[in-house]
C-alpha cells in the first residue's frame, strides 16, 4: 500500500511532508509489530535494547550513562528499566572497582539465554523487509543517516 492509500490522504504540500509522513507511520508500524512480539516474549523493546547492548559488551560491564547514549529510544527511565531486567534475573548491578560510587550494569548468564531465546524470533520481525532488496535496504539507511545529519 503506499502512504496515501495508508492514511487516507490524496497530496502532500511536498514531497519532503509526504516523506516525513510516511516515515512516522512506517516507524510506528514496525514498532507495533515488535511490541506485539516482544509481549508474548514476556519483554519490552526497551528491555531487549538494553539486553543486546550489555551482550555486545559482554564479559564487561558499562554504567547506565553509556548504556543510555547508544540506546534507539533515550526516553525511558533508566533506572526503572534496569530494576526490572534484574527483577527478571536478566542483568545485575555490580560496584564500580575504580570508583565505589559508580554503579555498573552486567548482562547474567539468563539475559544471554534470554537473548539466544529470542534471536531466531527477530527473523519474523525482520520479514518486514521481504518486499526490499539488500541494496535498497543499504540504501535505505544510507539516506536515514543522511536525513540525521551523519557525516560517515
Amino acid at each position: 500500500m503506499s502512504i496515501e492509500t495508508d492514511i487516507n490522504q490524496k497530496s502532500f504540500r511536498d514531497p519532503f511532508q509526504k516523506a516525513y509522513i510516511n516515515l512516522m507511520f512506517t516507524n510506528n508500524w514496525l514498532l507495533n509489530q515488535s511490541k506485539t512480539w516482544f509481549k508474548k516474549q514476556g519483554i519490552t523493546h526497551q528491555q531487549y535494547n538494553v539486553l543486546r547492548i550489555l551482550r555486545g559488551a559482554h564479559p564487561s560491564c558499562m554504567n547506565p550513562g553509556s548504556i543510555k547514549d547508544v540506546m534507539i529510544d533515550k526516553s525511558p527511565d533508566l533506572t526503572r528499566l534496569i530494576d526490572r531486567l534484574i527483577e527478571k534475573g536478566f542483568v545485575q548491578r555490580e560496584t564500580c572497582g575504580s570508583n565505589r560510587r559508580k554503579v555498573d550494569v552486567i548482562i547474567t548468564q539468563s539475559g544471554l539465554d534470554k537473548l539466544a531465546e529470542l534471536d531466531p524470533h527477530e527473523e519474523e520481525v525482520m520479514s518486514s523487509f521481504k518486499n526490499i532488496s539488500a541494496g535498497e535496504a543499504e540504501q535505505l539507511s544510507d539516506l536515514l543517516d543522511r536525513l540525521r545529519g551523519s557525516n560517515d
